[in-house]
């Protein structure tokens, strides 16, 4: 197959083709091409709810695919450079907790960063997998994680040889990235698998002078969230293998926990987008390289903010820089992230991806406008003459290195009591607390909640960050367990 192949989409043409036969539905869904809920019709489109069908022989079965659905996953492991690519419809979550359930049995150890999404950490929780944290690099003027060291890696598997596989982020959500090659290249060495949570690398794979790819350094799997920088909906992803990765066995470890009514809304979506990128995708990155380009050049012309970039590059830590990410420092104009997020789109009707306790991130695509970029950059501009104060009393930094007491599934089943977040320290969590987005714990099960965690929390709260993981909706109380374990 080559690239004149890429330019089928088989889920979408199957999908015409079931919509021109005209065919009298007996099936679910229940709404009937629409005719059984005008108002869903006319709110989302009498053409998108046509094409929300049920799995049948003409349109194959995600669970199982034979035809159509199997010949896309075909098209899409050329695309990638994996040796296959498996349709995701419950999200990258579901990828990454895929990735993790297939390489580890319960009890069985995996190396990760502890700034991994919580997807991550909850695969731990449904496989009884073991993590053995390693503890990123840290930027304190930034006051964000960065990847991981390779001598951090390389002493974690000397301490860890039973260990069956590491899991690196890359690139993060900032766009710093690890040094790829030389951390699958050491974990393929001692007999381990190499897990990538690419869920916001998916251009790395299409265009030019990006970091590397998980498939082209020779990792063993990768997830990728095409409905981020590829184009499709949301909750649409990739999973894909390479190497002696079982096909067979994967699919079984997916259909674990994927849904037997995948959608075609979201199916047909990843098809038509992996065409586009595979045609299109190099003219397409270059354009987004260039818009976050001039807009960081344009932002870093206002005093007191810091669009940041390659500069960060130090070869370990910081291995390569994702430069169509848009991250922007603000505590200098005495303003945390979330905050500068929260008046962008409050009093400019501006929406940003996240914002967090020092920087905030501004998600640049091909759909984004040069207009839309000066609006931001005028905004930001506008926002420090109004806002800007001292910064003394601000927030300083946001990792903070986890004191690991239990493995993440015990503390989540143990007996557990609740407590006000506020008296908690020195116990045990049993559940969650995040900012959401990006969606890293800052404290995960079975880590020891301490005075800085609590004041930290506090902190998130003041500021206006989006808090969730506790079973309290209010983030007020906290389940810790019942027996503690000695510190």
């Amino acid at each position: 197959m080559g690239t004149l192949i890429q330019h089928r989409a088989p889920i979408m043409e199957a999908l015409n083709e079931y919509k021109a036969a005209r065919v009298v539905p007996f099936d679910v869904p229940g709404h009937k091409r629409g005719r059984g809920n005008p108002a869903l019709a006319d709110f989302l489109g009498e053409k998108a709810l046509s094409f929300d069908v049920n799995s049948m022989k003409p349109l194959d079965n995600l669970c199982h695919p034979v035809s159509v659905i199997r010949e896309a996953e075909q098209l899409a492991a050329e695309a990638f450079g994996a040796k296959h690519a498996f349709f995701m419809v419950n999200g990258t979550t579901s990828a990454v907790q895929a990735m993790v359930m297939t390489a580890c049995k319960a009890g069985e150890k995996i190396i990760m960063p502890r700034n991994v999404h919580r997807s991550a950490i909850n695969a731990l929780i449904l496989s009884g997998a073991v993590p053995v944290y390693v503890n990123p690099g840290v930027n304190s003027k930034l006051g964000i994680p960065l990847g991981m060291s390779v001598d951090d890696v390389k002493q974690a598997i000397l301490e860890n040889p039973d260990a069956k596989a590491i899991l690196i982020n890359n690139p993060t959500y900032y766009g710093i990235c690890s040094n790829l090659q030389a951390i699958t290249d050491l974990a393929h060495e001692h007999d381990m698998l190499v897990l990538v949570d690419e869920a916001h690398g998916t251009h790395f794979y299409f265009g030019e002078d990006l970091p590397a790819s998980a498939m082209s350094v020779g990792a063993d799997m990768a997830s990728v969230s095409m409905h981020k920088s590829g184009g499709s909906l949301t909750q649409s992803s990739f999973l894909l293998i390479n190497n002696e990765i079982g096909e067979g066995y994967t699919r079984q470890i997916i259909n674990l926990t994927q849904t037997t009514s995948g959608s075609y809304l979201l199916l047909s979506s990843l098809d038509i987008s992996r065409r586009n990128l595979a045609l299109h995708g190099k003219e397409t990155f270059r354009k987004v390289t260039e818009m976050a380009q001039y807009t960081r050049d344009e932002i870093n012309k206002i005093d007191g903010y810091y669009a940041f970039s390659k500069e960060l590059i130090d070869g370990d830590t910081v291995y390569d820089y994702d430069v169509t990410k848009l991250s922007v420092h603000t505590i200098d104009i005495g303003l945390a992230g979330v905050e500068v997020y929260d008046i962008l789109r409050d009093e400019y009707d501006i929406q940003i991806e996240f914002g967090d306790l020092a920087n905030l991130l501004a998600y640049i695509s091909v759909g984004d406008r040069q207009l839309d970029l000066e609006r931001l950059v005028a905004a930001l501009g506008e926002i420090k003459r109004r806002y800007s104060r001292d910064k003394s009393n601000l927030f300083d930094h946001e990792y903070i290195k986890p004191i690991i007491a239990e493995t993440p599934q015990t503390a989540f089943y143990a007996s557990k009591k609740t407590l006000p977040i506020a008296e908690s320290a020195g116990h045990v969590a049993s559940e969650f607390v995040m900012a959401y987005p990006p969606g890293i714990p800052i404290l995960a099960p079975g880590e020891r909640i301490t005075e800085e965690i609590v004041a930290y929390i506090d902190y998130c709260k003041e500021k206006g960050c989006f808090l969730t993981g506790t079973e309290d909706s209010r983030i007020e109380f906290i389940n810790v367990l019942k027996e503690e374990v000695e510190a």
